[in-house]
């Protein structure tokens, strides 16, 4: 199943619209990523101001492809990510960001904006943990297939396992991250744990899949595009077109319980949301301490509609 992606704006501040997949009336989450943004290439560096804002319930996963974004938090985190780098933040019972993108002048490099945002819901025994972050500089990062000019494909993985590869990301449920970067025109099969359902989400480039056991046969993603398969292939292949190509895989165990998503909270009931939306906009400083960022203010949470909120 194929998932076209829809045009959402950042923020009111800004008008970097990013592409967002998940969650989609047809697909809510595969394992329990449930939240795919892609946004850029952007000239537009500094099109990220993000001020501060609440979650409950669920990890942020911050990866960059290009630029340089900045980090801060309730728990005292201040971390700025680069390329490669993986930003992990666990909300748990309650944790307040923001994310700033960085400039070339301030950040030298930094010359466009490129990235993925990425949800993961925790399950109901974790849901309160404390909040935490962790930035993942040493990622594992290893080539798939040579070939005679050099390697074809090579792989990072960012949280899970993958061809014997394992990072040390905090998860809380059976799941898989990876961003495979393939060369023009080449061609590579890589294996999937047929437990677990996946998702091929392109980030740059042009990239055939073709997975026989789900009936995919050089079936094109288009850019920001995510393509759904249900658990039981035992391997994919990946053909690059005529340029380079980054394509992410998600996947995990199908996550088996409802979960109720609204704004930036993750609850499993109506009472969870109403509850973290109130404490949030009341400043309380036990679930949502305050911090000190370049941005000022906070984001208030919008209102509830007049409608009981159910998980599903």
């Amino acid at each position: 199943m194929l998932i076209q992606p829809r045009s959402v704006k950042l923020t009111t501040r800004t008008g970097v619209e990013v592409r967002r997949t998940l969650p989609h009336r047809d697909l809510k989450m595969i394992g329990a990523w449930c939240f795919v943004d892609h946004f850029g290439p952007t000239e537009q560096t500094d099109g990220m101001v993000v001020a501060a804002h609440p979650h409950t319930g669920l990890q942020t996963a911050t990866w960059l492809i290009e630029g340089a974004i900045e980090h801060r938090d309730s728990i005292g985190s201040v971390q700025i990510i680069k390329p490669g780098q993986l930003n992990l933040m666990t909300a748990g019972h309650g944790i307040a960001h923001s994310e700033i993108s960085l400039t070339a002048a301030q950040q030298p490099g930094a010359n466009l904006l490129h990235a993925v945002q990425l949800w993961i819901a925790l399950p109901k025994e974790a849901i309160e943990t404390a909040p935490d972050f962790e930035h993942q500089s040493n990622l594992p990062r290893f080539t798939i297939a040579d070939g005679p000019s050099g390697s074809i494909a090579t792989a990072t993985v960012l949280a899970g396992e993958f061809m014997g590869h394992v990072a040390q990301t905090k998860t809380f449920s059976p799941l898989i991250g990876v961003e495979i970067r393939v060369r023009a025109g080449q061609t590579i099969e890589i294996p999937l744990n047929p437990a677990f359902e996946h998702g091929f989400m392109l980030v740059e480039g042009q990239i055939a899949l073709s997975a026989p056991a789900s009936g995919l046969n050089n079936t094109d993603i288009p850019v920001s595009g995510l393509e759904y398969l249900e658990k039981g292939p035992d391997s994919a292949t990946l053909t690059a077109g005529t340029q380079d190509s980054i394509i992410l895989l998600l996947g995990g165990k199908p996550f088996g319980e409802k979960i109720l998503m609204w704004w930036n909270f993750i609850g499993r009931t109506h009472q969870d949301i109403a509850k973290a939306r109130e404490e949030w906009n009341a400043a309380l400083a036990s679930r949502f301490p305050s911090f000190e960022d370049e941005i000022g203010g906070r984001i208030p949470a919008p209102d509830l509609p007049n409608v009981q909120l159910n998980a599903r």
